[in-house]
């Protein structure tokens, strides 16, 4: 350790001409995505090609959250107007990266060291984007910073020659869940899961929804039995009535209403997600739906819940499928939660994991439960139970 108290080992954040070659290969990184974006689809992503669904009457088909619908209108406008927000900004010099952890469509991320506290944290250098995009992201971390499970933001830096910023995280040291998953508990999936129901109900009310819940995103320290909902890059504040892109989530995860273009979409559709998510823990298949294509996506998710049903959620908002996605789609009976069921996974399906998943994957968002909802759901009263044990003796 050097006598100014930082580890020879751990590389500068930013060498200059280390920080050049970065900033070339991300931007060209960028440039070839934007190449690529107008010709296939993305797992991430929708295309900008020829969108195949068709509208009509939008305005008799307004949908309007059940819970927390007026929450950024009651607020002032600061709260929710994150394009006037002024960045605080930091010293780059505090930080220092230990190693890549990680990549994005929006970032490189690495594991890092507070140089004065010598404590990690999670360093995560943003590509070239809209100013806009990085100051929502911000203000949406500022506005749910110590929320419940939450990841904490706890510097924002940039370099003063090529302006890049730089989001400053708490650290969890995260096992990645395709490994981490197949060695769950029945008890374990309840809790984190429950856990997890925690941070959203949180964001949701504070008007907030995250539209990118994933396993990539639900960081766990297992040793801990730690939770923390991180990438809140995709994040928007829930205005009632406001149509939003449908261009949001990760496609195994994307609700039925980003598929059929239904654009004021709500807290919802984090409960979808979250019911992807919840499937493919219990029957111990990742993902739970596989779709090839955002056309795929839809076809995968009819084939478990049926088209009949589709075809009411598609009446009740006065929407319609293309002839071409209607004939992709085509016609299928509803397949019971049962069927999933098999010697891998069955200790980890009971009843009431079935009743809750059921009342997660519907095809109206308005039908589904709610974060706060689902967390009164029996599935969880082993976890309330010991949650209530541990806070009397504490």
């Amino acid at each position: 350790m050097k006598k100014d108290g930082r580890n020879p080992a751990v590389a500068p954040l930013f060498p200059r001409f280390l920080l050049l070659c970065a900033l070339i290969a991300l931007r060209a990184t960028v440039a070839h995505d934007s190449i690529q974006r107008t010709t296939i689809l993305s797992n991430n992503e929708e295309t900008d090609t020829v969108n195949i669904i068709e509208i009509s009457n939008r305005r008799g088909s307004m949908s309007k959250a059940r819970v927390y619908t007026d929450v950024n209108v009651l607020r002032p406008k600061e709260y929710w107007d994150y394009e006037s927000l002024t960045v605080q900004w930091g010293d780059q010099d505090d930080y220092e990266v230990v190693r890549k952890v990680g990549r994005g469509k929006y970032s490189e991320v690495f594991e890092g060291i507070n140089v004065n506290s010598n404590e990690r944290c999670v360093i995560k250098i943003l590509k070239p984007v809209k100013k806009k995009k990085i100051k929502r992201e911000i203000k949406i971390l500022q506005n749910l910073c110590g929320g419940p499970n939450v990841v904490k933001l706890l510097d924002i830096v940039r370099d003063q020659h090529s302006k890049t910023p730089s989001l400053i995280f708490e650290y969890v040291n995260s096992t990645d869940f395709k490994v981490l998953y197949p060695t769950l508990t029945d008890y374990d999936i309840r809790y984190y899961i429950y856990e997890l129901l925690k941070a959203l109900d949180y964001c949701h009310s504070q008007g907030i929804m995250h539209r990118d819940v994933k396993p990539h995103n639900v960081m766990i320290d297992h040793e801990l039995r730690k939770l923390r909902l991180i990438d809140w890059g995709l994040a928007e504040f829930y205005h009632p009535g406001k149509e939003y892109n449908v261009r949001v989530a990760s496609r195994y995860f994307k609700g039925p209403e980003l598929l059929v273009d239904l654009q004021d979409y709500d807290y919802s559709l984090d409960m979808w997600s979250l019911g992807c998510m919840f499937a493919g823990m219990i029957f111990r298949k990742e993902p739970f739906f596989y779709g090839h294509d955002n056309h795929d996506q839809l076809v995968k998710i009819a084939k478990v819940l049926g088209t009949d049903e589709l075809n009411a959620y598609l009446n009740k908002y006065h929407l319609e499928l293309d002839p071409q996605l209607d004939a992709l789609v085509g016609r299928h009976s509803r397949k019971p939660w049962s069927k999933f069921i098999n010697s891998d996974n069955q200790h980890l399906v009971s009843p009431e994991a079935l009743d809750f998943l059921d009342k997660l994957l519907r095809y109206d968002h308005q039908d589904r439960l709610t974060a706060r909802e689902a967390m009164a759901h029996p599935y969880f009263s082993q976890v309330r139970a010991a949650e209530s044990s541990r806070m009397r003796t504490q």
